[in-house]
């Protein structure tokens, strides 16, 4: 058994943790520095609606982390699947929709994590 799947489940919630931060409490700081080509004016109508995308990642992120504590293996397997794939599918909509660099930050690391836990053991 590896704790290979459980450690990339694991990151990719802390990348969602951090998109938290970013979207709820550091918008038109840390976000003017990921999304630099986009307008000033931007960060200040969209603060609001970043609050709210920080919300969704969190929720994503606790339940990548719960998914992990389940203790019926099969539930636990069905459950990291299914939130590691609402992560790619949000990162591939976010990167034909909003900004390209979301496939890596978001889709790119729910797919290593999704190619793991379909290939090994859970531990």
């Amino acid at each position: 058994m590896t704790y290979l799947p459980t450690i990339a489940v694991l990151v990719v919630a802390l990348i969602h943790l951090l998109f938290l931060y970013v979207e709820m409490f550091a918008w038109q700081t840390r976000g003017r520095n990921f999304f630099s080509d986009f307008d000033d004016n931007f960060f200040e109508t969209s603060e609001l609606l970043a609050k709210n995308m920080g919300l969704y990642n969190g929720f994503l992120a606790a339940g990548l982390i719960w998914s992990q504590f389940l203790a019926a293996p099969e539930l636990q397997h069905s459950a990291t699947v299914f939130l590691l794939v609402c992560v790619a599918i949000a990162g591939i909509y976010g990167a034909l929709t909003a900004h390209k660099k979301l496939f890596w930050y978001q889709c790119f690391p729910a797919l290593i994590g999704l190619g793991l836990v379909m290939i090994l053991p859970a531990s």
